[in-house]
């Protein structure tokens, strides 16, 4: 299991977005510094805080059994507190929340590709190494450090030993997580990354591609030479470490992940990542590619059909799959598949998506966030990022505009507020053009 980071903007908090501070006294006893951290965080409720204690208590008889030193329990879990976000998020996932199209255009848009094209050119050698070596397609590796990082810029701000022993604490699969935390408390035991360095997403992914605890102590490679697996400070280590996943998730060396392809008018047959057929008996139906050729390749293919039958659909073999097992959404795979192939030099999806309120790319999320606060709505700084803040200030600006009030940063809000203009009451900083929001660095 891989989960995307916080995508938490400077300016747009949505959730708890600041790590929390470990404290600086020695507890006499774990127990207690869980008890009175709990208490003071669920403001008098001793049943909880009491629940809360008793579980760190048991987690701790169940680590030291598993050969987790007490030493480096005690010292990861002191001051610890439970995060009351975490819950909250685990039930928002974003890959299963919003429309496809507005998680793909702030994924693949042209900011992403120009970076991934020169960062691949930076790393050229280290991306042929581990091409040649696993096998993996190289825009592939660089797709999902890109999705799942935006290429070592954002990789989650959350602890992971707080949010993962919330996690084992509280909420559903709890059994699930409590191995994550075992495997983080190995992590730091074996001296490959720092406590400081072990901060990811909320549900405890971490890096610069974003590997569970579990997945990093399976999977990892020390891929500089320099004997640690290091994937959050060293590129190699992460890039070599994606590509072996990957490799063991059954990626076929040489095979595409799949295609745009075009249905025939009305279609109503069968589809599904999982509905595995012949290409021979797709062509049969009368599906092409999107240009009108026979569907090429080998092996059985499945038809992706993300947004229906009236959307862009897609004829996906094996090695869809295996990008899909780094994060079970399609959306998601589709996501990697897509900036891949952008960045390989393709072009956006011939067909449009069912809409007609297409989602906006990053620069253009920062022109409406530049123009809101041109408004006089705050959402911190622009950063193209749609958090809380930017949502509520959307809802107030529609509100005022007579518009449906859904808080979405689509096309549609964005040429709104084009045809509205700057509030001239509103002081603005000087030189800011909205149309060209400047870019975070």
């Amino acid at each position: 299991m891989h989960a995307a980071p916080d995508m938490t903007p400077s300016g747009d908090t949505h959730v708890a977005v600041e790590p929390a501070g470990r404290k600086s006294s020695s507890p006499p006893t774990i127990v207690l510094a869980m008890l009175l951290g709990a208490a003071c965080l669920l403001q008098g409720a001793p049943a909880r805080a009491n629940e809360w204690a008793s579980c760190v208590k048991e987690l701790r008889t169940i680590a030291l059994g598993k050969g987790i030193g007490a030493q480096v329990f005690d010292s990861a879990l002191a001051g610890v507190e439970p995060d009351a976000d975490i819950l909250k998020l685990f039930d928002n996932q974003p890959e299963f929340t919003i429309p496809i199209w507005d998680y793909l255009s702030g994924l693949v848009d042209d900011e992403r590709v120009a970076d991934g094209r020169a960062l691949m050119e930076k790393w050229s050698a280290v991306l042929a190494q581990a091409e040649e070596k696993f096998g993996v397609d190289r825009f592939v590796i660089a797709a999902v450090w890109g999705v799942e990082s935006d290429y070592g810029r954002i990789m989650g701000r959350r602890e992971l030993v707080r949010s993962l022993t919330t996690l084992s604490c509280s909420g559903r699969r709890q059994a699930f997580f409590r191995g994550e935390l075992l495997a983080t408390l190995r992590i730091l035991q074996s001296g490959d990354i720092p406590a400081a360095s072990l901060v990811g997403s909320w549900a405890g992914a971490f890096g610069q591609t974003q590997f569970m605890p579990s997945t990093y102590q399976r999977l990892a490679i020390d891929f500089d030479g320099d004997g640690r697996r290091d994937i959050v400070d060293s590129v190699p280590d992460a890039l070599g470490s994606t590509a072996n996943y990957l490799k063991r998730a059954g990626w076929i060396t040489g095979q595409p992940w799949g295609y745009e392809v075009r249905l025939p008018a009305n279609y109503a047959g069968p589809a599904g990542r999982r509905t595995k057929q012949s290409l021979a008996q797709w062509s049969e139906l009368g599906i092409r590619q999107v240009d009108g050729s026979a569907l090429t390749g080998s092996g059985p293919a499945g038809l992706l059909l993300p947004s229906g039958a009236k959307g862009p659909a897609f004829i996906v073999f094996r090695n869809f799959d295996a990008i899909f097992a780094y994060n079970a959404a399609e959306s998601y795979a589709l996501a990697i598949a897509h900036l891949a192939d952008r960045l390989r030099g393709g072009g956006a999806f011939r067909t449009p998506w069912p809409t007609d309120d297409p989602g906006i790319g990053r620069a253009q999320r920062r022109e409406v966030q530049q123009r809101l606060l041109d408004r006089g709505f705050d959402v911190g700084v622009p950063d193209g990022i749609v958090g809380a803040r930017t949502r509520t200030a959307i809802r107030a600006f529609q509100a005022s505009a007579g518009l449906p009030q859904d808080g979405r940063a689509g096309m549609r809000v964005l040429q709104a507020l084009r045809a509205a203009g700057p509030d001239p009451r509103v002081e603005r900083a000087p030189g800011v053009d909205p149309a060209v929001a400047p870019r975070p660095k």
